[in-house]
């Protein structure tokens, strides 16, 4: 298939991790913002391929697992108010609040429903006139057009009973707030292809210069991280600090000027809280003035949130990358995918869940199979790669200049 087995080419994968090896002369600690390239990382054993010293941390890059609890019991508290049909996407109807989850409040009778779009929300309040209808609005850039849209036609087709519990956040101010942090131990970014498809990288070229910090566009299958990765470190042997686009397939600089366009006249941006990471100053989204109607946050500004309850659970660390989910001690014994403690456990994007389910269950399981070589992680890519799938141009050697 174009564009998709070619870049799980197992013999350009190894061209790659051999090219790192090569221009890699001291330690580096890289950080993904994305959750679904953090899966493609573990399932492919992208990071047992690279050579000692270059160290991958996962950052804060699932929208599910940074949507804070305070927001999550918010949705639970308005899905129980009586005439209400709370909709959200599937994974966020299993994340623990304090107050426990949307399933939960499922099962205890409220009406919480999984949609996939939130125009289904739309429908479904075009569809039951005479019930409330909340969309928990959440993710990055991505969905926001989306989520925009839906706004934007109740508006014009005059839908009164369809409104937003808005939680969208925005990537550039995390990745400063992260840089900003005295325990950060991150010295380039790979930054996350589809939300760039939406907003471009502009916004990235001050980050980079101010803290001097490699961010390199980069996608999800295997050929697709290890360019990043390969473009991230020769700009730090070289002492170099720009945002490098390796996703051109798809990213151009200015993103999808229609669907900024669109996300700009619905949305407001304001400060935002993050699970892990507290409020971030214009980190967030929320409905303008003109929209206000439809801010569900203010219609039912009656309903009573409980106060925070503690929790083991260190999804926070977690999202900062100063700990990994196996040095949590919960991971995968009082957390699982089953019975989870927090949001990067329950996310199909999650850094927890990852590690859980291409790694195994236990520190010590992981510390056991912690250095395979790189002829058996390359088995495991062919055995994902079409046999005969040969490299498109976009990424062959001289495309990207992978060293003789």
């Amino acid at each position: 298939m174009k564009y998709v087995d070619e870049f799980r080419d197992s013999a350009l994968a190894r061209r790659y991790t051999e090219a790192i090896a090569r221009i890699t002369t001291r330690p580096w600690t890289l950080m993904e913002i994305c959750g679904g390239q953090t899966h493609s990382i573990m399932r492919h054993g992208i990071d047992r391929m690279l050579p000692d010293g270059v160290t991958l941390l996962h950052g804060p890059g699932c929208p599910v697992c940074v949507t804070p609890t305070e927001s999550i019991d918010r949705a639970i508290a308005i899905a129980g108010e009586p005439g209400v049909i709370l909709c959200s996407f599937g994974d966020m109807l299993r994340v623990p609040g304090d107050t426990g989850s949307l399933l939960a409040a499922r099962a205890r009778g409220a009406d919480v429903r999984m949609v996939y779009s939130p125009l289904d929300a739309l429908t479904i309040a075009r569809e039951t006139p005479d019930r409330q209808v909340v969309f928990f609005a959440i993710g990055f850039e991505t969905t926001a057009p989306a989520t925009a849209m839906a706004v934007a036609q109740a508006a014009r087709d005059g839908i009164r009973n369809f409104s937003l519990l808005v939680a969208h956040v925005l990537v550039p101010p995390a990745i400063e707030a992260l840089l900003r942090a005295p325990d950060n131990p991150v010295q380039g970014f790979l930054a996350a292809g589809h939300v760039c498809t939406i907003m471009g990288f502009r916004q990235y070229e001050p980050i980079a210069r101010s803290y001097q910090v490699p961010i390199v566009v980069t996608g999800f299958e295997p050929v697709d991280l290890l360019q990043g990765i390969l473009a991230c470190i020769r700009q730090l042997e070289a002492g170099r600090a720009e945002v490098e686009n390796t996703y051109s397939r798809m990213v151009r600089r200015e993103g999808n000027q229609t669907a900024l366009a669109l996300v700009s006249k619905v949305f407001a941006v304001r400060a935002q809280r993050w699970r892990g990471m507290g409020e971030i100053a214009e980190s967030g989204l929320g409905l303008a003035p003109d929209y206000a109607d439809y801010d569900a946050s203010i219609r039912f500004a009656n309903v009573a949130s409980p106060p925070a309850l503690p929790s083991e659970c260190r999804a926070g660390e977690v999202l900062r990358g100063v700990l990994r989910p196996f040095d949590c001690p919960a991971f995968g014994t009082r957390c699982t995918p089953e019975r989870p403690l927090g949001a990067t456990m329950v996310s199909s994007e999650g850094a927890c869940a990852a590690y859980y389910r291409y790694r195994g269950r236990s520190a010590a399981a992981l510390d056991g199979a912690a250095s395979p070589t790189t002829a058996s992680t390359a088995t495991a890519l062919e055995a994902a790669a079409s046999p005969t799938a040969a490299a498109p141009a976009a990424a062959s050697d001289a495309a990207v200049g992978v060293p003789a």
